[in-house]
């Protein structure tokens, strides 16, 4: 069986260079977690939340799955939510996708990849949603431009899908300050994009929402 052992070592360095910077660090750490953001983001390995946006362990409480989905039957990722908002207190839910996301290649190409289908028709449904938007990609559908552009409309929808659950309208209904936000990360520059679908209300979801379509197909209106 082949070791890990490099592994072990990157984290005793970790530890070290992290007890050099502030002595206190891990105690503090050990006491409680007071993030103020939840991050829902893809599994993708070149998609490490806290190094993206430049905060510590702690700063920052996160839920990863394949194309960054929010499901309202998925209740892992509505524990998260429930756990973030109702007991963590976090203010800021942020949906981020990213450019060459292989989970919306394969939904797009419908590849054949196994139980991940089923996870990935609902990013079918995304794109069925928005088939007239999406035809403007034809003859080539499957292109790198017309992938980018269901990986920001994936991020839309989740953003309304986070904001259509009970617990981010409960939320609101008892006055608690939460704002929904929808970014996305290019990989091929380290760079994450505002999708200017940020919702604090629930009466301000449908107008948000339309907004933020109508940037895509005017991104002179950004």
């Amino acid at each position: 069986m082949k070791s890990l052992n490099h592994l072990f070592e990157n984290n005793r360095r970790w530890s070290d260079r992290m007890r050099e910077q502030d002595p206190t660090f891990f105690t503090e750490l050990a006491r409680q977690q007071n993030p103020q953001f939840l991050w829902i983001g893809c599994s993708d390995s070149r998609v490490p939340a806290n190094q993206i946006v430049g905060l510590l362990p702690g700063e920052l409480f996160v839920h990863r799955n394949v194309a960054n989905l929010v499901v309202h039957t998925d209740l892992n990722c509505l524990t998260v939510l429930q756990f973030a908002i109702d007991i963590l207190n976090v203010r800021h839910v942020i949906v981020c996708g990213h450019y060459g996301c292989s989970g919306v290649r394969a939904a797009m190409r419908g590849d054949r990849i196994g139980l991940a289908d089923n996870w990935l028709r609902h990013l079918q449904d995304v794109r069925q949603k928005h088939a007239a938007r999406m035809s403007a990609f034809k003859p080539d559908s499957c292109s790198a431009d017309a992938q980018k552009q269901l990986c920001e409309l994936n991020v839309i929808e989740q953003v309304v899908n986070v904001c259509q659950t009970t617990i981010a309208r409960d939320a609101w209904a008892r006055g608690q300050e939460l704002s929904i936000h929808g970014w996305i990360y290019g990989i091929e520059n380290g760079q994450l994009r505002d999708m200017k679908i940020t919702v604090d209300r629930e009466s301000a979801v449908e107008s948000t929402y339309d907004a933020a379509l109508s940037r895509l197909d005017d991104p002179r209106a950004e």
